[in-house]
């Protein structure tokens, strides 16, 4: 935990909760020990959909569907999504809760790796989610930099490794080096790229909303 865990409790003991079938979803996902988005970046996320109103919404990882779902009810516009998840197992589990909302026909889900999957996209994005595999944000930073148009948002979840981001690389278990480090240079890249406004938040297990902007 980032955050104070008590801070957090008492924040989130705030929230007005999401609708029946989001809140099963949850409950339903923490039962089968699927990750979905906390509840205080569900809050963050739901803000920036109001503030920005976006009309075509990319997201790089999927799971069980909760956040493309949760995106698609509280975005005031009309918006369409497409989400990309390659762990094949959780792919009929996705499309399955995307018919149970009745937004299989808002909602496409594409199959594969990401950083392939998105060669083949052509159109810009308004707001891009990315919470996929850690240690692969680095190597999909290009293809989202082509895809997200100038005025969007970039919204990366779990990018500070319950704190871990802080230690020294020898620090980390070896089996999670690789992760530190790439982790590490997607931050700097978010931080450091003409044209990129990039705040890192400690809330959940961190999260940067990145603004790129317009020519």
């Amino acid at each position: 935990m980032i955050a104070d865990e008590r801070l957090t409790t008492f924040i989130n003991s705030l929230d007005k909760g999401n609708p029946q079938f989001l809140e099963e979803l949850e409950e339903e996902a923490r039962r089968n020990y699927v990750p979905i988005i906390r509840r205080e970046t569900q809050n963050l996320l739901k803000l920036l959909l109001a503030m920005n109103c976006p009309e075509r919404i990319l997201e790089v990882g999927t799971a069980v569907g909760f956040s493309a779902l949760l995106m698609e009810y509280f975005n005031p516009a009309v918006c369409v999504i497409t989400t990309i998840e390659n762990y094949s197992k959780r792919i009929p589990i996705a499309q399955a809760n995307f018919a149970r909302a009745g937004k299989q026909d808002v909602i496409q889900l594409l199959e594969g790796d990401a950083s392939q999957v998105m060669q083949g996209l052509a159109e810009p994005y308004d707001f891009i989610f990315m919470d996929a595999a850690k240690g692969q944000y680095i190597r999909f930073f290009p293809e989202v930099m082509r895809l997200l148009k100038p005025g969007g948002v970039l919204v990366s979840d779990n990018v500070l490794q319950d704190g871990d981001i802080l230690e020294s690389h020898f620090a980390v278990t070896r089996r999670n080096r690789t992760i530190h480090k790439r982790m590490r240079e997607y931050l700097y890249k978010l931080t450091h790229t003409d044209g990129l406004i990039t705040s890192v938040l400690p809330i959940g297990d961190g999260v940067t909303v990145t603004l790129r902007r317009k020519l």
